[in-house]
């Protein structure tokens, strides 16, 4: 690397330059008048659309050209959808580039305030297309106007046992802001406002969770006791919230009628619950032939009977850990997208090209990834916080994958687009599978293979294992919610319960451990999302399967997949490709795939 190379590390910048994402194509600033005339326009539109619709929908359904007037309907709810989506993924990316900024942290707020009253005149939409019906609304959708929309308004008839009077309904979501809403954003703003002291050093969560994977074990058992410590010191109220959120998820459980606490997640993500219990009980049968069977080799490695919570995610000994340019996980990603579709790649292209990436780690901005959708009028957006380790370079992968979904299915527009879940994790598992095969394919050097082979099985654990396992612990803390608050020791009994079982007798869960549920963003923000990435992880397994063993045509069958967005349920979007989510020995193929290149570590071994 020459030193007039842009891209070149310094000491200053250890991964090269690092992109900053361009707010701009949302809008030009928190102050500018294309947001004050958009927020201005969403609440007279959504006036006007209560005036114009409420009360009407039945009658339109019985008129002589039902279909056009409720396609009408539906195109302009569809638009402000659209707009309140757009004004609202702008406050919230401004907020995740640094929550602890007062002015953001207001301007969030107070935009959070205004849409939620905007929206309060959408909500008897879908309630009135519930009231419909449903002979006349099939007969409607006959008119291929209101017959476009049919994915759509099956999944809201779906949810017709679960809804409420109008009022209730509209209290709940009034409330959101200073109930679920409010909650969520102190557990923010308070996680990004932590700082955990690491060799005299105070460092944000990003960095010090980072340490966890460092060479150096004394590092790794600094960062695991500087975590422990300042999530004990916190713990008070991180109980609380967890147990507020908790109730109020039981309270709304409660009054719709939803009788298991991850019944409405099932609804959501659009899986029957006994393929999500098939799932769950494929991968607990199966700790221990992959975590138990692994960490007990990876122990081996280390010369020990066992590791130590902190040393799980530790690098290989004797293997460097070299540090990897962000232009150089750039050109990793693209060129394994590129090999598998040249439109993939050139789609994920856009997001380096045209500033949609935010990678660099800051003071105060939101921990972890995400791929944020926006809308389908714009595009996503992708925060990292890279720090230019192999890992860095799989959750590029991964995110880039959720970006590449979400502009294939933009065309399917606000209603459509959005996948459930369970398909959502998807496109992101599969990116991280081609980075991976296509690294794996230019390493020689077998010590390095090893380390490579490692690090996927590790990744695999923590998407399937691990994430069952916090899927585990949610359903115990939501079941004995229901019967009364639970202290910080019994979150704490509960959780190393499961760590237990799912990690095995390899690891040892040294004192302090028993705190680390409480910086999981997704026990607070998506209660019962954990199982999706198990779910997406053992989908991708086999469906790389079929396509290594696939002659030609299966680029147009999974890009054909994507752009379906959520206008096909699980079963149809896997039947292309000879797969069926709900054949009870389809979750053992995913999980063999994991056993089996722990069987090649193995066979390294011997």
């Amino acid at each position: 690397m020459t030193p007039s190379d842009p891209f070149a590390a310094t000491e200053d910048k250890p991964y090269g330059d690092l992109p900053e994402w361009n707010l701009d194509d949302l809008y030009p600033g928190s102050d500018s008048p294309e947001l004050k005339d958009a927020l201005a326009k969403a609440a007279a539109d959504s006036i006007a659309f209560e005036e114009r619709f409420k009360g009407r929908l039945v009658d339109l359904a019985n008129g002589a050209d039902a279909g056009e007037a409720l396609a009408e309907a539906v195109k302009a709810f569809e638009a402000l959808e659209d707009l309140l989506g757009r004004i609202m993924s702008y406050a919230g990316l401004l907020h995740a580039d640094d929550t602890t900024d007062p002015a953001r942290s207001k301007f969030y707020g107070d935009v959070q305030e205004k849409i939620t009253a905007a929206s309060s005149h959408l909500l008897f939409f879908q309630l009135e297309l519930n009231r419909i019906d449903d002979a006349l609304l099939d007969k409607a959708m006959a008119d291929p106007a209101l017959g476009h929309y049919r994915p759509w308004l099956e999944d809201i008839r779906r949810e017709k046992p679960y809804q409420l009077e109008d009022r209730v309904e509209q209290l709940f979501h009034e409330k959101s802001v200073t109930g679920r809403g409010a909650w969520n954003r102190l557990f923010d703003e308070t996680m990004a406002s932590l700082r955990f002291s690491v060799a005299g050093e105070d460092l944000a969560i990003e960095p010090t969770l980072n340490l966890l994977q460092d060479p150096d074990a004394e590092k790794r058992k600094a960062a695991a006791e500087a975590l422990a410590e300042t999530f004990a010191a916190n713990l008070r109220l991180f109980t609380q919230i967890t147990n507020t959120l908790a109730k109020d998820k039981e309270i709304s459980d409660r009054w719709r009628g939803f009788e298991d606490v991850a019944a409405s997640r099932h609804l959501a993500n659009r899986v029957e619950p006994e393929v999500v219990d098939a799932l769950v009980t494929a991968v607990r049968g199966a700790y221990p032939r992959l975590s138990h069977r692994y960490y007990r080799l990876k122990a081996k490695w280390f010369g020990r009977d066992h590791l130590d919570h902190w040393d799980r995610n530790a690098p290989l000994p004797e293997v460097p850990s070299p540090t990897i340019r962000f232009d150089e996980a750039r050109a990793t990603v693209l060129g394994a997208y590129g090999l598998f579709s040249p439109d993939m790649a050139n789609i994920a292209r856009q997001f380096f090209d045209d500033r949609w990436i935010d990678a660099p780690v800051r003071p105060g901005k939101a921990p972890g990834a995400f791929s944020h959708p926006t809308v389908p009028s714009a595009h996503p957006y992708i925060l990292l916080n890279y720090q230019g380790r192999i890992r860095d370079v799989m959750t590029l992968a991964h995110e880039l994958g959720h970006g590449v979904h979400q502009v294939l299915a933009g065309p399917q527009g606000p209603l459509m687009a959005p996948t459930p879940l369970t398909l959502a994790e998807t496109a992101s598992v599969f990116g991280e599978m081609l980075t991976f095969q296509a690294v794996l394919s230019e390493t020689t050097d077998p010590v390095h293979k090893k380390a490579m082979l490692a690090a996927k099985v590790e990744d695999m654990i923590n998407t399937v294992v691990r994430q069952i396992a916090f899927y585990s612990f949610e359903r115990a803390v939501h079941g004995e919610r229901r019967n009364g608050e639970l202290t910080a020791d019994r979150l704490g009994e509960l959780w190393m319960d499961v760590q237990g079982e799912s990690l095995g007798p390899a690891i040892k869960l040294q004192p302090g451990y028993e705190v680390f549920w409480s910086y999981i963003p997704h026990f607070i923000h998506a209660p019962f999302y954990v199982y999706a990435y198990a779910f997406g992880d053992c989908l991708v397994n086999s469906l790389y399967a079929v396509y290594e063993d696939a002659e030609a045509g299966f680029q147009e069958k999974y890009l054909d997949m994507l752009k379906a967005g959520g206008s096909k349920h699980h079963k149809a979007l896997l039947a292309p490709f000879g797969l069926d989510a709900s054949d009870p020995g389809f979750w053992k193929r995913g999980l063999d795939v994991i056993d089996r290149l722990i069987g090649d570590l193995e066979a390294m071994e011997a």
